[in-house]
């Protein structure tokens, strides 16, 4: 397979790979600057190996030198930058990178000298490199580590072919244009944001790069720039709804669409959407499939609300029996896990589908639905509960800022689902149970609300469940 930033520099060498808002930079120019920044790492030693881990914001240093890294045949270690010393040197301790390159800003004291400054190998002054001129498709990209909701985090190993999969997959659902511009608000350490720049590459097209979601800059941007899709979560979208109803005026006239990753749309905010002609494609994926293999297109939106979609061209899916789980088959499904030969393969049936997790359901039309993670699903009096459906209901309730519900033993109906609520103000039981009524069926209703000042998170945004249940095993002991 071609090496696709030089193929890409040999097609259309003058149109835009990336643009910060500050520099625009030619595929032509960014594969020449590749081969600079490749020899300067070569120098460093780098290269030495066959992977390098990267530490950065969404800055055009930090996308340029992990396409210096692809670019050279070596494997990108992407780390999260809010992870704590000890849960980096666990991550850089499982993956053995020769060096780890810090982004300048995210500098620690605690740092040796496995560690350097982006600074540092900005300004070398090495001969230049030649970039390898094939992918081994089946040579390994990329490693991120999965966020570790219920243990340590696994580093997913993901080839040039799944990436290559899963852009073709987004590219004959959304459609390619010759001046696609893709807005990369979300981190390029998560899967989310590294994606749009391997698609950037197998489509020809710019990626619009920004420091981190501000949806003031942001909206502005969609405004009086000529980008034509963003990458947002639920949360993303509806800050930027909240700028629409104050500001006049549509997005630029090439906008075609959001995509929405990270859980359903409302009705409301969908709504709302529909009244700013925003449409908006919501997806299914992961980190172990390289990003969405499954998606609702803005014409099904109306009709399908809550709906991820239907599985995208390369995927296939269907439910396990009687579990409901998810189970996948695709070309983006990582081969497995770092230094974890047969973890995969616990995850597989014995004729290869993956088993996701994911609890879900398909419509009459084959529409998926997902009810929420196998783990948190909560069993009580022969009823099956899923936390998700709770929550969603209760962040509707007024002060609720976050709610997270896990289950409790109950030796009258085997679990009870129980809540624990991050709250302005302070709330009644009583009042709380009442609301829950009035929109869940009577066993879905948490029987008891813990208010506290915050939810255990784990690096990637995701609540930690085991850690309530934990505390309230120690309460229920103690």
């Amino acid at each position: 397979m071609d090496n696709w930033i030089t193929k890409q520099a040999a097609l259309i060498p003058n149109r835009i790979a990336v643009d910060n808002g500050r520099q625009k930079l030619t595929f032509k120019y960014l594969a020449a600057k590749l081969m600079q920044l490749s020899g300067n790492l070569n120098q460093l030693g780098a290269l030495s190996g066959n992977r390098i881990a990267i530490m950065t914001k969404n800055s055009l240093l930090g996308y340029q030198l992990a396409l210096a890294v692809l670019g050279s045949g070596q494997t990108i270690v992407w780390l999260n930058w809010r992870l704590a010393d000890d849960e980096i040197r666990r991550q850089l301790n499982d993956s053995r990178p020769t060096r780890c390159l810090v982004d300048d800003s995210l500098w620690r004291d605690s740092f040796d000298d496995k560690f350097v400054k982006f600074s540092q190998i900005y300004h070398m002054k090495a001969k230049p490199l030649k970039l390898v001129t094939q992918f081994d498709p089946n040579a390994v990209a990329s490693i991120m580590y999965t966020s570790g909701t219920t243990g340590q985090p696994k580093g997913v190993l993901q080839t040039i072919h799944n990436h290559f999969s899963s852009a073709i997959a987004s590219s004959l659902n959304l459609g390619v244009m010759p001046n696609d511009e893709w807005l990369c608000a979300v981190p390029i350490f998560h899967i989310s944001g590294f994606s749009i720049i391997m698609r950037g590459l197998v489509y020809g097209m710019t990626v619009r790069l920004v420091p981190h979601f501000d949806a003031q800059s942001i909206d502005k941007i969609l405004r009086t720039e000529p980008v034509t899709t963003i990458s947002v979560v639920p949360y993303m979208l509806k800050k930027l709804l909240n700028l629409r109803d104050r500001h006049s005026g549509n997005y630029n006239s090439k906008f075609r669409c959001m995509l929405l990753g990270g859980g359903p749309i409302d009705r409301q905010t969908l709504t709302r959407c529909q009244t700013y002609h925003i449409p908006v494609v919501q997806s299914y994926g992961m980190t172990e499939t390289c990003s969405q293999i499954v998606a609702l297109n803005d014409e099904d939106a109306a009709t399908k609300i809550g709906s991820v979609g239907k599985p995208l061209f390369l995927t296939q899916l269907r439910l396990a029996d009687p579990s409901h789980e998810i189970l996948l088959k695709t070309p983006a499904l990582t081969p497995g896990y770092l230094n974890r030969p047969k973890a995969l393969n616990k995850k597989k049936t014995a004729d290869g589908w993956y088993h996701t997790g994911d609890i879900g359901y398909l419509d009459a039309d084959g529409f998926l639905y997902i009810d929420g993670r196998i783990d948190d699903m909560i069993i009580s009096g022969g009823e099956n509960i899923f936390p998700d459906e709770i929550e969603s209901v209760y962040l509707s309730y007024p002060g609720i800022k976050e709610i997270a519900v896990v289950g409790i033993e109950s030796a009258e109906w085997g679990q009870s689902p129980v809540a624990f609520v991050v709250s302005e103000k302070s709330l009644s039981t009583q009042s709380l149970m009442t609301f829950g009524r009035r929109h869940l069926a009577h066993y879905k209703v948490p029987r008891q609300f813990y208010q506290v000042d915050h939810l255990p998170m784990n690096a990637g945004g995701k609540i930690q469940r085991f850690k309530l249940k934990k505390w309230l095993a120690e309460k229920t002991t103690g």
